[in-house]
């Protein structure tokens, strides 16, 4: 019986010791899902980041873009669908070159685009390619698509029958392909897919909600304002543009209310920064789409612009300028670009990849502008290798920055300059006139602007003693390190050096004001302007 209590009491013992490992072992499994589901959020997210990455680096030229195979099999559908969105590559306005074959020089016929809408046209192979095939001849037979998927078609003196005998019968590769396609982008058949169990009137909310917030997002891009809030919580206050938008929306319309923010079935608020910016990108891309429809196949000319955002990147923007049929000069902002530098070789290769994505012909271009602040940022950085000239510009920075830093010190310089007006008025000394004497203020000089630094000399000259006297009350007023630094400019400012400096820089920079005034002017004309470049370097030679 003692024998029995005791295996029994061993038993119990090592039942409980089972136990706690079995415990154990749950709690790192549940441990070990926790973690997995972490590493699983952030394999989404990573893999969101490279499916955007790769959307907008899409290789319009047929010729130049890696296999769709080739792609991640996650993102191919969502390749495919950015691919067919933007239908084939077909510049129309290009001008085809010619090839000798069979002894006749032959080319490629601008006219088969309109025949086979699934042709395109490789601007660096001189070849055409099958747009379908190319995205999905890899799901079905690889026979008879070779020559318009691989390096391409060139022979132009069978072409047309040639691209009739890739078409096929019903069956074909290509018309495989070409249903696979409609397939993926049939709006109807993708929705069913997605909402099936869905009634039509959680359609018709949905489809209510979706028009709601688009309308919301084309009113900010128009009016150029932001779409997010500091605090976009529920209790906030204001919650930023967009949602306050969307809230005004709803309060104005009982039908619009029943289906936004709170009032949305389930998850379907569409205010997601991710979705906000799916319907900006759709917005951009109808917009440049009518544009680029309005270019046609006329000639155009193209204005690019570089300059460095608040965060310090070179930013490129692009505008096209052709003239309408009724004689219209026409001018459409259409693209903004991060590069990495502003160099030449940088800028036309993100002007060829715009290009190459939108159809244009380079043999269309009639004329091209550039604003070359990356050049002008070199020429002032060469002006300032002169020491003598890099002091006075330092001087009059530091001249802005210390009177023109706070709202006491200017409103002492306004107030020191009108009391100094007043006197010179009363002693009969002042030049009296409409416009003239308008108040005024320093002008802060920028990196890439001649113009800039010659207004701020300007404004330096015209109040100087005004500019004197409240560095002087600086230096009464606050004795401590502004102080220091206040009476270090004035000593500056009162030198021979740098008042020699101040009129020659104006005499010189004059003269190249007066021209970039001039030239600016709408209605300038080229012979004009050439006159006045002349006369300028004349004027700098004399």
């Amino acid at each position: 019986m003692q024998y029995a209590k005791e295996k029994l009491s061993n038993l119990a013992s090592s039942a409980k010791e089972h136990a706690e490992l079995w415990k154990d072992f749950f709690k790192r499994k549940s441990s070990l899902g926790s973690s997995d589901s972490v590493g699983s959020s952030r394999t989404s997210s990573s893999r969101q980041s490279e499916l955007d990455e790769v959307l907008a680096n899409l290789q319009a030229d047929p010729g130049l873009r890696i296999r769709i195979i080739e792609y991640d099999a996650n993102i191919r559908d969502e390749v495919r669908r950015a691919y067919l969105q933007k239908g084939p590559c077909q510049p129309r306005g290009h001008s085809f070159p010619q090839s000798n074959i069979s002894g006749i020089n032959r080319r490629f016929i601008p006219q088969w685009f309109d025949e086979f809408d699934w042709l395109e046209y490789s601007v660096s192979k001189d070849a055409a390619f099958c747009l379908y095939c190319y995205l999905f001849k890899s799901n079905f037979e690889q026979v008879g698509s070779e020559a318009f998927t691989g390096a391409g078609f060139k022979n132009w003196k069978k072409g047309r029958e040639r691209m009739k005998v890739h078409v096929g019968p019903v069956g074909s590769v290509h018309n495989k392909a070409r249903e696979a396609a409609t397939n993926l982008m049939n709006q109807n058949t993708h929705i069913e897919t997605v909402v099936s169990k869905h009634s039509e009137q959680a359609r018709m909310a949905y489809r209510r909600c979706l028009i709601a917030s688009i309308k919301c997002t084309k009113f900010l891009l128009r009016q150029c304002l932001s779409f997010r809030g500091n605090d976009e919580s529920v209790t906030s206050s204001n919650r930023g543009n967009y949602l306050e938008l969307l809230q005004f929306l709803a309060n104005n319309d009982e039908k619009v209310k029943e289906v936004v923010l709170e009032n949305a079935p389930g998850h379907l608020k569409l205010v997601a920064p991710k979705i906000q910016k799916d319907i900006v990108n759709a917005c951009a891309g109808e917009t440049l789409d009518v544009i680029m429809s309005g270019l046609k196949d006329r000639f155009f000319s193209i204005l690019v612009d570089e300059a460095r955002d608040i965060s310090v990147k070179e930013q490129m923007a692009m505008v096209l300028r052709y003239v309408d049929d009724k004689g219209h000069v026409i001018e459409r902002f259409v693209r903004v670009q991060h590069v990495t530098d502003t160099t030449s070789s940088t800028l036309k290769d993100a002007i060829d990849i715009f290009f190459s994505s939108n159809g244009l012909s380079f043999f269309k271009l009639r004329g091209q502008g550039y604003d070359g602040a990356s050049n002008m940022r070199a020429l002032v950085a060469v002006a300032k290798k002169n020491i003598d000239i890099a002091s006075f510009f330092t001087t009059t920075n530091s001249v802005v920055n210390h009177v023109g830093a706070s709202c006491k010190q200017r409103d002492a310089l306004r107030a020191q300059l009108q009391e100094e007006l007043v006197i010179t008025f009363e002693n009969d000394c002042l030049i009296t006139g409409r416009g003239l004497h308008q108040e005024t203020s320093l002008k802060r000089a920028g990196d890439t602007r001649w113009s800039s630094h010659y207004g701020t000399i300007i404004s330096i000259i015209s109040m100087f003693s005004s500019v004197i006297h409240v560095l002087q009350m600086i230096i009464d007023d606050n004795p401590n390190d502004s102080a220091g630094e206040a009476n270090k400019i004035q000593r500056e400012m009162l030198t021979f050096q740098f008042v020699f400096h101040l009129f020659l820089m104006k005499a010189i920079l004059g003269l190249t004001n007066d021209v970039s005034q001039a030239l600016q002017k709408k209605d300038q004309e080229i012979v004009n302007a050439m006159a006045l470049v002349k006369s300028c370097k004349k004027n700098y030679i004399g």
